[in-house]
């Protein structure tokens, strides 16, 4: 199992190194105190949320490919294996931290599998529009989730559609300085984003709110603030857990490795597609598993490819690993240093800052280009996109991948096909298929546009049999164009032998023009050259009307 190490920083020039440095600083800015509240939503101690961000991150930047992709703490798999270790051990404690490090290092273990068996080809099947339909749906859930903390609300559902009920019911109880402070934050941020892009804004905000709160008390007048936070760095060893209870986790593990496969990929491609680049999933999917045992082994929790936070890294102007391993080294600077400072961070400015990336993920442009050039494309992105809010990232992801299958299988279902007919001029030109048509006298030249299979093939047969019994005269040969059938499956094989028996019987020679050599051999292997017989199997559309009628060759359109 060949790989390179460190493929999502190289290649990486001064003035690079320069930008992603000031990024991981931004980026450690805004992400630390998030760490710590996905330690919470984990039911973990909070010092192992900013344990994700050390050890995780480097090892993925060593093994991983993607230059983008943030790994750390993430909401969808903390709230997974919460829900589920929450009843085998009280929250926080030494058992629990133990589970949760198996966890990590049993999806760890599925992740390199998958690696192996090279399953990074699952992320082929997100579409752009779906892609874009997820990040907007993503979007609006982070954005709904963040209203809570800027307004000085109570809301602690993990639904979008329960959050949305929970703030309408307690609008009356705003808190009104936090609500200022957040409009604040939210209104520096977009401003100097458009004014001064490049500016730190979300660090002096989170430097100033600090030094605020620590100097005039924000605890004490109603503004909620992380708390304090225990300091140190990680004692590395291996989770003590029982068999019986590796076989509980096993299930836990799994739901884990679906969605982090799935989320990592989705998030990946996304940005990787913004910058023009390629993804290697396969050694995304080794980088994510080095990053779990990691986690594993340094008393942390499951990590994921989070979007938001790479988002973030984006916005910050991250444009490799690099600025996550800067990233990683503050990390480890406030494990040692700074961890006191913390408690005094409000919750709102936290918010205030996630709310302004999960604005930057709705791209409407996109949305408005998608419906004007694509009305059934647009109504799969907002499918999507309305999966993520009303039942969650976890399941939405999934159904993402379910609706881009769908699409294309839908396709390969129902594809175009075309018969030639002679226009004005007298040249033949493929149209729509319809009853009625003819190539020339006696003669149907018929294009099937994918590839012949069990759900597909009845559609082949009844059109070949409306085309001749419909047609306005006799037909004695019927020429199917083959060029875009390169594969041919059990259930079609039979299904083209009894075609091409019946329309022997009636008078009607078949033949299959621009055959290439994967048809052919599937053809032979079925049975049909038998019964079509070699000498009405052609490499190219020219020869076989060339065997119809010699008269009749020049006039195809090829």
């Amino acid at each position: 199992m060949a790989f390179e190490l460190f493929r999502g920083v190289r290649p990486l020039t001064k003035a690079a190194a320069i930008r992603d440095a000031l990024a991981g600083l931004q980026l450690a800015s805004m992400n630390v105190p998030q760490l710590l509240g996905y330690a919470r939503i984990a039911g973990m101690p909070a010092v192992t949320g900013l344990y994700t961000g050390f050890l995780p991150l480097i090892a993925f930047a060593l093994f991983g490919a993607s230059r983008h992709l943030v790994v750390a703490a993430d909401s969808a798999t903390a709230t997974i294996f919460a829900s589920r270790l929450t009843t085998m051990a009280a929250p926080a404690s030494a058992e629990y931290v133990a589970l949760a490090g198996m966890t990590a290092l049993l999806t760890a273990v599925l992740l390199l599998i998958a690696r192996v068996f090279r399953l990074g080809f699952l992320a082929d099947f997100l579409s752009r529009t779906v892609l874009v339909g997820f990040l907007t749906g993503v979007g609006v859930q982070v954005g709904v989730a963040m209203l809570g903390d800027m307004l000085g609300l109570d809301v602690n559902s993990r639904r979008t559609v329960l959050q949305i009920k929970q703030i309408v019911l307690q609008l009356p109880a705003i808190h009104w300085p936090t609500l200022a402070i957040s409009v604040a934050v939210v209104a520096a941020i977009l401003v100097f984003k458009r004014v001064r892009p490049r500016w730190p804004v979300p660090l002096v905000a989170v430097v100033a709110s600090i030094a605020a709160s620590a100097a005039f008390g924000f605890a004490g007048h109603g503004i909620a603030v992380i708390g304090p936070v225990a300091g140190g760095l990680p004692h590395i060893g291996f989770p003590a857990v029982g068999w019986f209870q590796m076989i509980d986790l096993l299930q836990v593990a799994a739901s884990c490795f679906v969605i982090i496969v799935a989320q990592s990929a989705a998030t990946s491609r996304a940005f990787a597609q913004r910058y023009g680049e390629r993804v290697d999933e396969d050694q995304n999917l080794l980088g994510l598993a080095a990053a779990n045992a990691a986690a594993s082994l340094s008393g942390a929790f499951v990590v994921n490819g989070s979007l938001t936070q790479t988002a973030m890294a984006d916005q910050a102007g991250a444009r490799s690993q690099f600025a996550q391993l800067v990233f990683a080294g503050v990390v480890v600077v406030v494990l040692l240093f700074l961890s006191r400072l913390l408690q005094y961070l409000p919750h709102c400015v936290l918010a205030a800052i996630v709310f302004t990336i999960a604005a930057g993920l709705v791209n409407l442009r996109q949305l408005v280009d998608i419906r004007r050039e694509s009305p059934g494309e647009f109504r799969l992105a907002v499918t999507t996109a309305l999966a993520v809010v009303v039942i969650g990232v976890e399941n939405g992801i999934l159904i993402a991948i379910g609706l881009s299958l769908l699409r294309h299988v839908r396709h390969s279902y129902r594809p175009h096909t075309m018969v030639l007919v002679p226009n004005d001029a007298g040249e033949w030109m493929p149209e729509p298929t319809r009853a009625g048509q003819l190539t020339a006298a006696g003669l149907i030249v018929y294009r099937f546009g994918a590839d012949l299979f069990y759900a597909n093939d009845h559609l082949f047969v009844d059109e070949v049999r409306l085309l001749i019994d419909r047609a306005p005269t006799p037909v004695r040969s019927f020429v199917v164009d083959a060029a875009a059938i390169t594969d041919l499956d059990y259930s079609a094989g039979r299904s083209v032998i009894d075609l091409c028996a019946e329309l022997a019987e009636r008078g009607v020679q078949v033949l299959f023009g621009r055959v290439n050599r994967y048809l052919r051999a599937d053809m032979d292997r079925h049975g049909i050259t038998a019964v079509v017989g070699e000498k009405h199997i052609f490499p190219t559309l020219h020869e076989a009307l060339a065997a119809v009628r010699p008269d009749l060759e020049s006039k195809s359109e090829g």
